[in-house]
């Protein structure tokens, strides 16, 4: 049971780390494609951590709500 309770949040985590591949991915043709992103450096460092502190934020309110149901069951 306490399995299904993370699905949403692994499979949002998993969201939010394919979106950003794949735009890279979609971005990156041809030889030099990587190269021209190295401009876009302080880009993908700002999506990373935006990533973690949203996903920071989603395991707070977990933490918190798994408190509130085990005061619920008592």
């Amino acid at each position: 049971m306490q399995r299904l309770h993370q699905l949403p949040y692994v499979l949002l985590t998993a969201l939010m780390l394919a979106i950003p591949c794949s735009a890279v991915a979609a971005q990156a043709t041809g030889a030099n494609a990587i190269g021209g992103l190295r401009a876009y450096w302080h880009v993908f460092i700002a999506y990373a951590v935006v990533i973690v502190v949203v996903l920071g934020w989603v395991i707070s309110i977990a933490r918190r709500l798994k408190d509130v149901e085990q005061r619920l069951s008592e």
